[in-house]
């Protein structure tokens, strides 16, 4: 890893470690989040996964437009750290634990290879 890249993966990590704690006090059935990147197409390769611990928790959560909190939220931890999505909504995503655990036996790395796979490179 490059150290520019280092640089912008230590201020994404840190907006996004402030995004999940943040959402773990205010989003009823959140979980966790976590990122996937390509540096060398940055910052459009960037796609964000929200995991809620149902897919109930998650219906509910996009119900009461919760979604656009995340939207909000993410948005404004990575502005402030100079960090700009063009695309916010295509780069973030929401998933449950139950949803990997039906369909990948709660193997999330293998989950997650999916969604890297579709990473758009500029």
């Amino acid at each position: 890893m490059k150290k520019s890249d280092k640089k912008i993966d230590n201020a994404l990590r840190e907006a996004l470690t402030n995004v999940c704690e943040t959402a773990l006090d205010s989003v009823e059935g959140f979980a966790w989040l976590t990122h996937l990147v390509n540096y060398n197409a940055f910052p459009n390769s960037l796609k964000i996964v929200c995991v809620f611990e149902t897919d109930e928790a998650l219906s509910k959560a996009i119900d009461a437009k919760q979604d656009e909190y995340f939207y909000q939220l993410i948005s404004s931890e990575l502005n402030a750290v100079s960090i700009r999505l063009n695309k916010l909504r295509q780069q973030v995503s929401f998933d449950s634990e139950e949803a990997c655990e039906r369909s990948h036996n709660g193997k999330w790395n293998e989950r997650l290879a999916k969604l890297q796979s579709s990473v758009t490179l500029h």
